[in-house]
C-alpha cells in the first residue's frame, strides 16, 4: 500500500497537507544478473510538511535505504525523489551537496560531534563552514527547546549521552532545514536519554513546525510520530496515523518471519 498523505496537521485547519518530499516509483538495486539485489522497489510516498514520520520495518526491509535516498544520500536506480519542488535525483554532485548543506538536516546514532568544539560552535558548525552568520533569535529559541541552555560551552566529554545527542538534534534545526532525517538517532541511549531527545523531536514539530522523518526499530520511539510507514521487502506495506507503542507493536508482530502482513 502506497498511499498519500491527506491527514490535517495539528492544530490546523485541515484539507490536504504540503508535502516536504516526495518519492515516485523510486527503485534502487545493487549488482546486476543473478546477484541483483532489490531494495527498494517502485516505491511511492508523500513526507508531510511539519509532521512527525517514523519508518519501520524488518531487517532488510529497506527503511534505512529509502531515508538515504530521500535525504540525497544515495543514489536511486530508477524513478524521481523531490525535494519541495527540485528533482533530486537530477542534481550532480555539487549541486546535491549544496542542497543538503542548506536545506537537509541531519541527526544520526552516532553523535558526530567534534570533541575540541563547544556545544555552541558544534551547533553552528554547518553554518560556519557554508559561510552564513545565525539567525541568533533562532538560534536561542532552539537552544531553549531542547534544554541546552547551560551548557552551550561544555565540550562533548564534558556532556551526557543523552546531551550530546541534544547538541545533535540542535545542530540539525538551527540552521532552518526544510526537513530532518533521523536514523535511529536514540539507538545509543538509555530509555531515559532516549525518552528526552524524542521529546525535542516531538516539540520540535509541534512548537517550531519543523518536518522530521525518523528511522527506528522501537515502537516506543515510533509513538512519538505522527505516522508510520511500514516496510517490507522494499515496498511501503502499511502506514498508521497517530500511533501508539503497543498499536505499533501489535502490527509489528503481524509480519511474519518474511516481513509480510499476515
Amino acid at each position: 500500500m502506497t498511499t498519500a498523505v491527506t491527514t490535517p496537521q495539528h492544530g490546523g485547519t485541515g484539507g490536504r497537507t504540503a508535502v516536504a518530499a516526495r518519492a515516485r516509483q523510486v527503485v534502487k538495486a545493487y549488482g546486476a544478473g543473478e546477484t541483483r539485489v532489490v531494495a527498494l522497489d517502485h516505491v511511492d510516498v508523500d513526507i508531510a510538511r511539519g509532521r512527525f514520520t517514523a519508518i519501520m520495518g524488518p531487517s532488510g526491509s529497506g527503511k534505512s535505504t529509502l531515508m538515504h535516498c530521500l535525504a540525497g544520500l544515495d543514489t536511486v536506480t530508477g524513478g524521481e525523489i523531490r525535494l519541495g519542488d527540485v528533482d533530486i535525483t537530477r542534481l550532480n554532485d555539487r549541486k546535491l551537496t549544496r542542497l543538503r548543506r542548506d536545506r537537509i538536516g541531519f541527526v544520526f546514532q552516532a553523535f558526530n560531534l567534534l570533541p575540541t568544539l563547544t556545544a555552541v560552535e558544534n551547533i553552528t558548525l554547518p553554518m560556519d563552514i557554508a559561510g552564513r552568520k545565525p539567525d541568533q533569535e533562532w538560534l536561542e529559541r532552539v537552544v531553549e527547546t531542547v534544554g541546552l541552555g547551560e551548557r552551550l560551552h561544555h565540550r562533548p566529554a564534558q556532556l551526557s549521552g543523552g546531551q550530546q545527542q541534544r547538541v545533535a538534534v540542535a545542530r540539525a534545526l538551527a540552521a532552518q532545514p526544510e526537513i530532518i532525517f533521523g536514523d535511529e538517532p536514540t539507538g545509543n541511549l538509555d530509555s531515559r536519554a532516549g525518552a528526552e531527545v524524542l521529546g525535542f523531536l516531538r516539540t520540535s514539530v509541534d512548537e517550531l513546525g519543523q518536518t522530521i522523518v525518523m528511522v527506528t526499530h522501537d515502537p516506543v520511539a515510533a509513538s512519538y510520530a505522527d505516522r508510520v510507514l511500514y516496510l517490507a521487502d522494499g515496498r511501503i506495506v502499511d502506514e498508521m496515523a497517530d500511533p501508539t507503542a503497543d498499536a505499533v507493536l501489535d502490527r509489528m508482530k503481524a509480519f511474519d518471519g518474511r516481513g509480510r502482513t499476515s
